[in-house]
């Protein structure tokens, strides 16, 4: 039962990667391209955390984290840029 439910996993958080990627590449506007790239970091840590699950290792759980932290650095850095036009004072 339980691969069974980490096999649908995997096969919808890879039609979810894909979807968003595809909203990234041609998203009509530079905050839906945002957003698909927040998406894509959410979809990522999921990814590895099922594969942590999967796999029975801790090591993906402490690369989840990481992205996740890099994720929420690149969200809040590519907003402050969109409605700036600049990173730093």
């Amino acid at each position: 039962m339980l691969t069974t439910a980490i096999s649908l996993a995997f096969t919808l958080l890879g039609a979810a990667l894909l979807l968003t990627g595809g909203r990234l590449l041609y998203g009509p506007t530079l905050p839906d391209r945002i957003m698909a790239l927040d998406a894509l970091y959410i979809n990522a840590v999921a990814l590895l955390v099922l594969a942590g699950i999967h796999f029975d290792s801790a090591l993906y759980f402490e690369v989840a984290l990481f992205i996740a932290l890099l994720g929420f650095i690149g969200t809040a850095a590519l907003c402050r840029f969109a409605s700036r036009g600049r990173l730093f004072e």
